[in-house]
């Protein structure tokens, strides 16, 4: 048993859209990572997903509709609906998910990680 301080760990990376793993528990992943510029559209047919603002904000589109999510806000995102995280600033977030989310769902591109480093 360890406690993690997010802040300190946050300060261990600065690139965009590559999720780091700060935890785990129950199958799921505790994943800290920031955002700049615009995401994928994606989906995730398995998991359900969950966007926690740390620091920033951002805007999360949907086919239908962008939702805002400020600091200390947080969203979960349905499996199976097609979203695309957008921030024009950067932002940190926390995602809680099962360890199995690959973080471009259905989508296979140059943001897709396979292999995600603990922190």
């Amino acid at each position: 048993m360890e406690k993690i301080n997010v802040e300190e760990k946050l300060s261990l990376f600065n690139d965009y859209f590559n999720p780091r793993i700060a935890g785990e528990l129950n199958g799921q992943q505790v994943k800290l990572v920031k955002f700049q510029g615009e995401f994928v559209w994606h989906k995730h047919d398995n998991e359900d997903e969950m966007f926690y603002v740390i620091k920033g904000q951002f805007s999360i589109h949907f086919r239908d509709k962008v939702v805002e999510i400020k600091e200390n806000e947080f969203i979960i995102v349905p499996r199976g609906v097609e979203h695309k995280p957008v921030a024009e600033n950067e932002v940190s977030i926390m995602l809680f998910e099962p360890a199995t989310t690959l973080n471009t769902g259905n989508t296979e591109g140059d943001l897709t990680r396979h292999q995600l480093e603990k922190i």
